[in-house]
């Protein structure tokens, strides 16, 4: 006996099934991996109301200055990041922010400075089931540029240029490294591709901005450096003040 339907369950199902309804969201979604960093996000936000909470992952949206914003804890990962970006694409969110973590491929990207998204070089095992080898995965210029122009404007060590996604986290060796680096990687990180990848296929405009919490190159850790935590913070701001620009606020 055949599957009964093409897909045993689309992202359309899960969205219905978690009773989501594009009236229900805001036009602007800024996505942290952690519910940590969503708590702080939730907090600068006005009145925020409960979406759905499925699993572990929490959608609430709200108000920032007059305007309708959602924000989610969206995944870690490549595969969690998938059920997440389907999610918030069919119900038709039309501008996804991600804030999350990278290690520098470059000993000038320090820990504690900031890198947003331009291009990624597909290394997770989710995308090749959507697009084939040869598609191009890019954030959207616009989102991009305006996250580069607030973090300038704040005086913040940014940079921005090509990142490497991969599942493999424990198998950066370095031959590995060194080929994606002449590709053209400048960070590594598990949730970028994914969810760009997706949101183009929905035709969603999508960006994503990184604080620097490890140096491949070097070896530096930076997961508890004081530095690292700022970051985090500023990631927050700058998607908020983002979204004010994007809106002509």
């Amino acid at each position: 006996m055949q599957m009964q339907k093409d897909v045993h369950m689309t992202g359309k199902d899960l969205t219905q099934m978690v009773q989501l309804r594009p009236q229900d969201v805001g036009k602007y979604a800024i996505v942290p991996g952690p519910k940590d960093r969503l708590d702080v996000l939730l907090k600068k936000i006005e009145n925020p109301v409960k979406n759905f909470s499925f699993m572990e992952y929490n959608m609430y949206t709200g108000m920032f200055n007059g305007i309708k914003i959602t924000a989610m804890n969206g995944g870690r990962f490549s595969t969690d990041t998938a059920i997440t970006a389907e999610v918030m694409c069919n119900a038709e969110i039309q501008n996804i922010i991600r804030i999350g973590t990278a290690g520098s491929l470059d000993e000038n990207i320090k820990v504690g400075d900031l890198f947003i998204v331009d291009e990624v070089i597909r290394g997770d095992g989710v995308t090749p089931y959507y697009v084939d080898k040869d598609f191009k995965t890019v954030a959207d210029k616009k989102i991009s540029d305006t996250m580069f122009e607030i973090a300038k404007g704040m005086g913040l060590n940014v940079h921005r240029g090509v990142a490497w996604t991969t599942d493999a986290l424990l198998r950066e060796t370095r031959e590995i490294v060194e080929a994606k680096r002449k590709e053209g990687a400048k960070a590594v990180d598990m949730v970028s591709s994914t969810l760009l990848t997706i949101a183009q296929t929905y035709k969603i405009k999508a960006g994503s901005i990184l604080a620097v919490s490890d140096n491949v190159i070097t070896g530096e850790m930076g997961f508890m450096n004081p530095l690292y935590y700022m970051a985090e913070s500023n990631l927050i701001t700058i998607a908020l003040e983002a979204v004010k620009k994007l809106e002509g606020k």
